[in-house]
């Protein structure tokens, strides 16, 4: 039986999920390959990289809070951050009663070269918003989001761009690719390569 491992872009207002009763957007909207599902998820109001899998397996590797993948995000947030703020960032805060794993945190200069969203932000022309690159090796609940409410600067826009060795690159909003076997082979890098099964060569694009 053939496995698939793919990268999609999830847009803004899609449920990380294949249905939903109450009829909103899911990734079956853009995904009909069989028997793949998400390995973790983005929230609806998030926007950025999956990787979904047929391969329970690979699926493991990604999810498992062991293995720390790193995972990147693009966040813009009300007001620009001062060193304090992106050194507690970068030391971890208080979530829930429970301190974050250190981060890798970096005010962009520029803002990123993304597509627009549909709905636009929460816009205050007193308020001034800034990018944060931000790394994360662990996925409690909202946490990028939580992270920055916790510093004083609520995050307007999450987009994640990377999952351990995949990047999301060019790839726009509601695209899927395969991923490629350097990438698969990658994954074994960051996680235990014995127990590895390699999903067959890539499908084509969407």
């Amino acid at each position: 039986m053939q496995e698939y491992a793919i990268a999609f872009n999830k847009p803004y207002g899609v449920l990380s999920c294949f249905t939903d009763r109450d009829g909103r957007p899911t990734l079956a909207d853009f995904i009909s390959l069989p028997g793949v599902y998400a390995a973790g998820r983005l929230d609806r109001d998030s926007e950025g990289l999956l990787i979904l899998t047929s391969d329970g397996a690979m699926a493991h590797r990604i999810t498992d809070p062991r293995h720390t993948l790193p995972k990147v995000y693009l966040a813009q947030v009300e007001r620009m951050p001062d060193e304090e703020a992106i050194a507690r960032l970068e030391e971890g805060v208080v979530l829930s009663g429970r301190q974050t794993r250190p981060a890798k945190v970096r005010l962009l200069t520029q803002e990123p070269e993304i597509a627009a969203r549909p709905v636009p932000i929460r816009f205050r022309k007193t308020v001034p918003t800034a990018w944060l690159e931000i790394t994360i090796h662990e996925g409690m609940n909202r946490q990028v989001r939580r992270m920055t409410a916790a510093v004083g600067h609520p995050t307007l826009r999450l987009m994640r761009v990377a999952i351990g060795p995949v990047r999301l690159g060019d790839l726009m909003p509601g695209r899927w690719r395969a991923l490629t076997e350097e990438e698969i082979r990658a994954f074994g890098r960051f996680t235990d390569r014995r127990r590895r099964r390699r999903p067959s060569s890539p499908v084509p694009h969407s």
